[in-house]
């Protein structure tokens, strides 16, 4: 069937209600806990870098970083970190959740220990490694040396690198408990544990291993959780491993959709999707461009289909070997690839500045991806576009989405290249 000249000829009716849509969590182990928030106790505010009583070469590892004053999280949450409470830090992806844990991280750092006095836990390989980069680049005046243990890498270099010591070690549950097992990562010196994306890690399926490493950690050890939702299972984390943890929240609707246009397309038919996006595709070539669909296969339908059509394009998912993984990162964050098709496994964490366009090929399945993935593109309070294929069947999605998030998606307008 040939598309209509105009797929997006007919409008989606506006939702009349802007409200919240959350479900409430259930059995809250928490009395003050409602509709899988948590309700922050903490509210001592420190709106510049300067005043955190950072060590000098701390200090200047975060200015040359680029960062100028910390976002809202980070004026939050690094003091509280720093004075050694257990902390739940609930804030979205794009929000500056990782240089939040790693300034606090070096700041306790003991430099004459050659030990890993922090560890941290990560639900990609992709994530583990951008958290090691941050660490390393805040750390860079202070020579620190972190190590990222993920799977898909050689064990026995894993063994020798975290043998001959390191500071900081950041990872995949699986790995980091196997090296644990093996005595090759000595807990003794672990003061700091981070649970980074940890409604993510809980709903993967890493649960056990998550509960194995803790219980090989030091009764005395600080525990740290950033997630972006509250559900039951990292509600539970918190009752069973944190000792009167400071609770902070960053709200939804002070969050990173700011800075982001939101437009639908509305296509009708699934099968016109693929169409649309060749029109669009001189549009998206302006900047780079993630694309995100729901399936493994999906990703490698629509790269074929695309690549049938002489159009250039990467693709990335779980299937694939981390070196393949790494080498598609890479080119994508050089630049030398400028549209990069995935999954979800792209959604959170993964910072790429260079990003200022997301675009939807599947909503998400589920609607707390929706900002995780969005936010690619309006990191930090850049200006980012995301664009929704919306087929027939989705109506009920977006509008769920718009709700949840109480924000407005709007058709998308003929002059969207002026907007990226």
């Amino acid at each position: 069937m040939t598309k209509p000249s105009n797929p997006s000829n007919y409008s989606i009716p506006k939702s009349p209600s802007r409200l919240s849509a959350e479900d409430p969590v259930k059995d809250e182990p928490l009395k003050d806990i409602a509709e899988g928030e948590i309700e922050s106790n903490w509210d001592e505010i420190v709106d510049n870098f300067d005043n955190m009583n950072l060590n000098n070469e701390l200090l200047r590892g975060i200015y040359a970083y680029g960062f100028e004053r910390p976002s809202a999280i980070q004026q939050r949450a690094i003091l509280p970190v720093m004075k050694g409470h257990d902390v739940i830090a609930q804030a979205q992806s794009g929000t500056g959740k990782t240089a939040t844990f790693s300034i606090s991280i070096l700041q306790k750092l003991d430099m004459n220990i050659n030990q890993c006095q922090a560890l941290i836990l990560a639900p990609t390989r992709e994530l583990a490694q951008q958290i090691q980069k941050v660490v390393i680049a805040l750390g860079d005046f202070m020579n620190v040396d972190c190590h990222a243990c993920i799977g898909g890498t050689n064990v026995r270099e894993d063994i020798k690198k975290l043998e001959s010591g390191t500071h900081v070690v950041v990872g995949t549950p699986g790995r980091v408990y196997d090296m644990i097992n093996r005595r090759a990562l000595k807990t003794d010196h672990i003061k700091m544990f981070v649970l980074d994306e940890a409604d993510e890690m809980l709903s993967r399926g890493f649960k056990e291993q998550i509960y194995d490493v803790f219980q090989l950690l030091p009764p005395n050890t600080q525990v740290v959780l950033l997630s972006a939702t509250m559900p039951p299972d990292v509600l539970e984390v918190t009752t069973k491993f944190m000792r009167d943890p400071i609770r902070i929240l960053v709200k939804r609707d002070e969050l990173t959709l700011e800075g982001i246009k939101q437009f639908y397309i509305a296509v009708e038919k699934e099968d016109w999707k693929l169409d649309t996006l060749c029109d669009l595709y001189e549009t998206v070539t302006i900047t780079q461009a993630v694309i995100f669909c729901n399936t493994r296969r999906k990703v490698d339908w629509l790269t074929d289909k695309l690549h049938a059509r002489e159009f250039t394009v990467s693709a990335m998912h779980g299937d694939m070997d981390q070196a393949q993984r790494d080498v598609i990162m890479k080119e994508f964050r050089s630049g030398s690839s400028r549209v990069l098709i995935t999954t979800d496994l792209l959604a959170r964490g993964i910072d790429v500045q260079q990003v200022s366009l997301v675009i939807n090929y599947d909503l998400p399945s589920n609607r707390e991806n929706y900002i995780h993935r969005i936010g690619r593109g309006g990191r930090f309070g850049r200006k980012g576009v995301a664009i929704n294929f919306v087929a027939s069947e989705d109506v009920r999605m977006l509008r769920d989405i718009e709700q949840f998030y109480n924000t407005q998606i709007d058709e998308m307008p003929m002059n969207v290249a002026d907007l990226i």
